[in-house]
């Protein structure tokens, strides 16, 4: 059953760590599985789909490995500062998968069970500091630096279908914001980081994220004024640069500001459909019409508080539905959002964690919750969890689509945007 197919992932395992691992990935495909309840042909006939088609996510925070408690710990004990420590416990997160050769065999297998050949990395923080986005920017360059045998960093769309040829993955480096100075001495000056942050690799930039910035307003904003003067600026140098614009967190005017003002296509990564659950992190349709009609597209995410209705895979597959019937099929594709982490083998130590303020950008007006209990059952996380996404495909196939169909779905319809908007290297020299 090639990707879903779990017993040669048993067979390899060497250690507790990794038994552990494959029976989390076993327990949640059942529970995906349960709700799909899908014919023995509709499952042989996905898995074979997922396995040969070119898997690419617009959005994604890839796979996390446990915390090194101890290390943490003596960090503390010796005064680190809690920036020190935050920094700390994300850096062993992005990169604890380079600590040894059971961290990399479980890296490997998050990827194998999900089928997926490249994901847009999230790979800066949400803001616009530069220094601050550098950080998950060189993390996740370091990663991919770590493991040259198994990931590469992706330069261009031939690049993504190069290492699926090779057997291997690779990252196309995203930011959750467009990096500016805020020193505001001019446009030029204040747009000179996209260039540099090309240069280091990144292909994708959120215009805003919840909140305002000086580019736009965000989704969580009371107000939906819109793209300022300068944002207008900043979409100009994206399209110059072959920057594709992400409009996933902004505000809705926002978007279809963005839109109109793009000579390029746009994207919003990873959302849903307001028509079908009312949060502010889903879209309606004026907006998507608007991203539609630039020829970009919109990705499905699997958080349930955005999908509503049960929350589970099977929210998810009418998400599609409604929009493939909605805007055709060249706009739909499937970013997650969703963290894949690897069980600790070591019980978690609450004396380390960290309690934090509510974050800047996690601005969700009274009435939209994000990740509240109510949204986070077991039954709707486990369904959708990343190690889950050939069950994606097969939900695809049992609702009817072609293969065709399903293929630009699940990577087809991104990697045509990326190929139209990506101009590297000319557009540096």
């Amino acid at each position: 059953m090639g990707k879903l197919n779990l017993a040669h992932l048993a067979m390899d395992t060497k250690n507790s760590q990794e038994e552990a691992f494959s029976a989390a990935i076993e327990a949640s495909r059942k529970v995906g599985l349960d709700l799909l309840k899908p014919s023995s042909r509709d499952l042989e006939a996905g898995g074979s789909l997922h396995e040969d088609a070119l898997v690419v996510e617009p959005y994604a925070l890839g796979v996390y490995a446990p915390q090194d408690w101890d290390r943490l710990r003596t960090n503390r004990e010796a005064g680190a500062t809690a920036v020190e420590l935050t920094d700390l416990a994300e850096e062993q997160g992005m990169l604890g998968h380079l600590r040894d050769a059971t961290s990399r065999a479980l890296y490997r297998m998050a990827w194998e069970a999900a089928g997926v050949n490249c994901i847009f990395q999230g790979a800066g923080e949400e803001g616009n500091n530069p220094q601050r986005l550098i950080k998950r920017l060189a993390r996740y360059t370091h990663l991919i630096d770590g493991m040259p045998d198994f990931l590469d960093r992706v330069r261009t769309v031939d690049d993504i279908d190069e290492t699926k040829r090779q057997g291997r993955r690779s990252l196309a480096l995203g930011l959750n914001g467009v990096p500016l100075p805020g020193a505001q001495v001019s446009i030029e000056e204040e747009l000179g980081y996209l260039r540099v942050f090309v240069q280091l690799g990144v292909r994708i930039m959120h215009l805003t994220y919840n909140r305002r910035n000086s580019i736009g307003d965000g989704c969580g904003e009371t107000s939906d004024a819109g793209l300022s003067a300068f944002g207008h600026d900043v979409v100009a140098e994206m399209n110059k640069l072959g920057i594709i614009v992400d409009l996933a967190h902004c505000g809705w005017k926002t978007c279809i500001d963005a839109a109109w003002a793009s000579t390029q296509p746009v994207v919003i990564s990873h959302s849903a459909a307001w028509a079908l659950h009312h949060h502010i992190r889903g879209k309606p349709d004026d907006v998507i019409r608007a991203v539609v009609e630039t020829g970009g597209v919109i990705g499905v995410t699997n958080v349930p508080a955005f999908l509503g209705g049960a929350g589970n895979l099977v929210s998810l597959l009418d998400h599609i539905d409604y929009l493939v019937r909605k805007f055709g099929i060249n706009a739909v594709a499937i970013g997650t959002d969703k963290v894949c982490s690897i069980p600790s083998a070591v019980k978690p130590d609450p004396g380390v964690r960290l309690k934090r303020r509510a974050a800047w950008e996690g601005l969700w007006p009274s009435g939209f919750p994000s990740h509240d209990a109510a949204w986070n059952k077991p039954e709707q996380l486990q369904s959708m969890v990343w190690t889950n996404w050939p069950l994606f495909t097969v939900g695809l196939v049992q609702r009817g689509y072609s293969e065709d169909e399903i293929r630009k779905i699940i990577g087809g319809n991104i990697l045509r945007v990326a190929r139209a908007v990506w101009k590297f290297p000319a557009a540096l020299v």
